[in-house]
């Protein structure tokens, strides 16, 4: 039995719902440890697998905090809102946004946009990097996003695609995505982008839900 699990799925829930903020101290070890009744020991094992995924920072003598710029500062309101989202935030805001907006995908989407989805898809699919692949993955749901003929939820997007080019982002990506996650990713964007055409938006808004906590739980493991 992992006596972590409970601990572990608390912190990625407070990470995740934005309860913790960049650059916001942790509880201590002590603290975690006590309050979920394990060894400090799990709490290390726990808070390690935390940072090789890039959403916490420890720092000798000062602690463990919330991956941003400047983490552990009182003040990080210089840096960008793309530089201070944690991709765990980023998840959360395209889980609430991406299924939302099939509906208008499906009412304003031209033959064009239509085309211009199939070239991403296949552009991924042809990728010989996992940089290129990232881009053209960012590309489809940024095309996906250009449909809506929305011009707010295009500099949302817009947005987005700046906070996957972090760093965090990309050393999450390089880590999780394995040649048979990306095969099975590529798929399901030729499936979302099938139903999308087929007007179809019951199946297309589940299929983005599918889609977007399968690369979830790849990259943050819940």
């Amino acid at each position: 039995m992992d006596t972590g699990h409970k601990l572990r799925q608390d912190l990625l829930h407070h990470l995740a719902s934005g309860l913790w903020r960049p650059g916001q101290r942790l509880p201590t070890e002590r603290e975690l440890s006590e309050r979920y009744q394990v060894s400090r020991t799990t709490v290390r094992r726990v808070l390690a697998s935390l940072k090789e995924r890039g959403l916490i920072t420890q720092t000798v003598g000062s602690g463990t905090y919330v991956r941003g710029p400047g983490a552990g500062a009182a003040d990080s309101s210089d840096a960008g809102t793309a530089a201070t989202t944690s991709p765990a935030e980023l998840m959360e805001a395209r889980l609430a946004l991406e299924p939302a907006i099939v509906e208008m995908v499906i009412r304003h989407a031209t033959p064009a946009d239509f085309q211009r989805m199939e070239e991403c898809c296949a552009c991924a699919e042809a990728a010989a990097t996992m940089e290129e692949f990232e881009v053209w993955d960012a590309k489809l749901h940024e095309t996906i996003a250009q449909a809506t003929r929305n011009n707010f939820l295009r500099e949302v997007f817009d947005l987005m695609n700046e906070v996957r080019s972090q760093d965090v982002w990309g050393q999450l990506k390089r880590r999780s995505l394995t040649a048979e996650r990306r095969a099975a990713y590529q798929a399901e964007h030729r499936r979302l982008v099938a139903a999308l055409k087929d007007r179809d938006a019951a199946l297309a808004r589940q299929l983005t839900l599918e889609h977007l906590l399968h690369v979830r739980r790849n990259l943050l493991g819940y």
